[in-house]
Formats: C-alpha cells, structure tokens, sequence
C-alpha cells in the first residue's frame, strides 16, 4: 500500500470540557479556534496540492476533543470531509477524542459522515496518574469507550503519554500492558512537555513537577516500543510534531523535547539489539555486513554515523558495511566471516517482555 498522506485540521479546544495539567491546546495546535467551512476547505486543496500520490490520502482532525464540540459542527466539518471522501479524492477520515466524550448516539453520527478511525487521549491508565493530571475521567472510561468504538466498526488508536504527575516507568509499562489488552490498531507515545501558560508550567516553576530528562525518556519509550512491536501494535509516532511553536525556547518551556526523538529511541534500541547479538561472538577486527530496510539503515548508521560507530567500537569491529534489501523493518540478514544470519528482532526481544 502507498504512503498514506495526511492532511491535518485542527480544531484546538473546542468544546474540550476540561483543562489537564498539561494542556494548552491552543498553543499545541498553533492555530485559531476559528474552524469553519472556508477554512477546512482551503486546508484541504492546499494539502491536496502537496501530494505527488494522491492514492491514499487522510483528512485528519486533531487537537481539542472533536466529539465535544457542538454536534452542529462537528457535522458541518464531517460533511465536507465526507464529501472529498464521497469524490474519491480522499480515502479515509479520522479524529481524536477524550473517552469520556464518546457513547452510541456520538458514534452513530460518526459512522453517517464515514469516519473510519478514532484516536483516544488516554494518557495513561493508573488511577492516580489520572488524578494528578486533572483528566477528568476514570480508567474504566477508556476500556468502555474503546469497546464501544470497536463494535460499532471504527479502528481505534489509543494515545500514550509517559512522564506525567505520579507517573513512572513501572505505571508507564502498566499502561502499555493494559493497551494491550485492549487490542487497537496503532498507539502514539508523547514524552510530557511543559508548555507555556499551564498548570504544570507553574508547578515546574515552583519546583512541584520535575520533568524527565531526555536521557530517560528515551530508555522509558525504548522499552514501550520494543512492547508494541512484539505485540503487533503499530507505534505511529514518538513525540510531538515539531512545528514553529513547539521547540525549546519557544512554547516549551523544558521537558525532554528533541525534533528527532523517535529517531534516537530507535537508534538506542538497534544498538542494544546488535551488541548483545554478537557479543559472544569473535567480532574483533572484522567486518559485518548488514542488509536492512532503509529505515533500518538511517537507524543503524545513526545521526553523523554516530550509532554505527557506537556498535562498531561496543564489537571491536573494523567497519560495518550497510546495505538496503527489500525485507520488513523487524529484519536483518547479517555477514559475518562465510557465516550469515537470518535475524528477526521480534524472536530476540522476547524474553524481555514484563507482561502477558
């Protein structure tokens, strides 16, 4: 299947019926509250104009709590997705909600406009972490509703954030454990940010909420992900988008922000994967080639080359030689002296596993 090509709306904090501690939605969205007709269209025919392959293409609604907003316009802004979906111009349509704002009647009129994905702002699953972060709900709110939208026919993606008030890396993986069960389609992981004019903004500034450093969060979503892709759970993104706004010395006042964040959280994650493959292996002086997806490649070469140097001198090795084939992101086929190794990183990771 082509690359799906999203085009992205945002309705930030419209009829969002509660403030998190985390959240100024406005600022996140980098866009006005003011989302009319006029404007989805004209956000839509200019993205249109971006893509080269139109084949697959996705309106999105992000930001805020789409199905709080008045179902007036909620209606008014799914029909004219509807309507470049009814065209062919568009393949899918998806939006993101709060839990507590989902029950059969919203998701009826859901299925009517043709929406086929739905994206929960879990968070996390403990109770306290919850609380902490003045979410507004329980957790027994996120199992009913991502029930609810799995019967009545959506894909359901759920979303992770880690570093939370009261969280940990324990609670983090509990949360993972429970998404599991829950069975969605994809997750996306958001290391917490502290944002400009926030209560957790000023709970940084008076010392009462310390952020995670980076250091950390990349070991946490390292760990998060290795779960995922054994359990067969797409892992969509890691980390806000970088925009304008969103970058240390502008909206984000600290947390552990880097524009390449997933990037990095892989290349640990490669790292640790090829050392302790061939650690009992003679690797000294020797050269390894590696046959990977290019997505792997980057990964293993790392920014600079950096990862790749990392391995090399972990090995003792005198070069690693990296080579594109046309096999999965979970794979590798590795030259070593007249031996090769078939390896899926899946098969590796397994006794790694804390949950069931």
């Amino acid at each position: 299947m082509s690359k799906k090509n999203i085009i992205p709306i945002f309705v930030p904090h419209l009829g969002c019926p509660n403030d998190c501690v985390f959240c100024n939605q406005k600022k996140i969205a980098s866009a006005s509250t003011n989302v009319d007709e006029v404007f989805v269209r004209d956000k839509i025919e200019e993205y249109l104009g971006y893509f080269k392959d139109k084949s697959n293409v996705e309106i999105a609604f992000y930001g805020g709590s789409f199905t709080a907003i008045e179902v007036s316009v909620q209606s008014l802004l799914l029909r004219i997705a509807k309507e470049y979906k009814d065209r062919g111009i568009v393949k899918s349509i998806r939006l993101s909600t709060r839990p507590d704002c989902i029950d059969e009647e919203i998701l009826s009129n859901l299925k009517n406009f043709g929406v086929d994905t739905i994206e929960l702002g879990v968070q996390s699953l403990d109770e306290n972490v919850l609380k902490l972060s003045n979410r507004g709900h329980d957790a027994r709110c996120v199992y009913e509703s991502s029930k609810l939208i799995k019967e009545s026919g959506f894909q359901l993606g759920l979303q992770q954030m880690i570093g939370l008030p009261g969280d940990s890396e324990e609670l983090s993986y509990y949360t993972a454990c429970e998404f599991k069960k829950i069975k969605p389609v994809f997750v996306r992981i958001y290391p917490t940010l502290v944002i400009v004019d926030t209560k957790m903004a000023r709970d940084y500034k008076s010392g009462a909420y310390v952020p995670m450093s980076l250091e950390s969060t990349i070991g946490i979503c390292k760990e998060l992900l290795k779960f995922y892709m054994l359990n067969d759970i797409n892992v969509i993104r890691i980390g806000l988008q970088p925009t304008e706004n969103i970058r240390l010395g502008a909206d984000v006042v600290a947390g552990p922000f880097h524009p390449s964040i997933r990037q990095l959280v892989e290349e640990e994650l490669l790292y640790d994967f090829f050392v302790d493959y061939f650690k009992n292996m003679d690797t000294a002086e020797k050269v390894i080639n590696i046959y990977s997806s290019n997505k792997n490649i980057s990964n293993i070469a790392g920014q600079k080359k950096s990862n790749k140097n990392r391995i090399s001198e972990a090995l003792n090795l005198r070069d690693i030689k990296l080579k594109f084939k046309d096999i999965s992101d979970y794979e590798f086929i590795v030259l070593l002296d007249q031996e090769e190794f078939h390896i899926d990183i899946r098969e590796h990771i397994k006794t790694e596993i804390k949950c069931t």
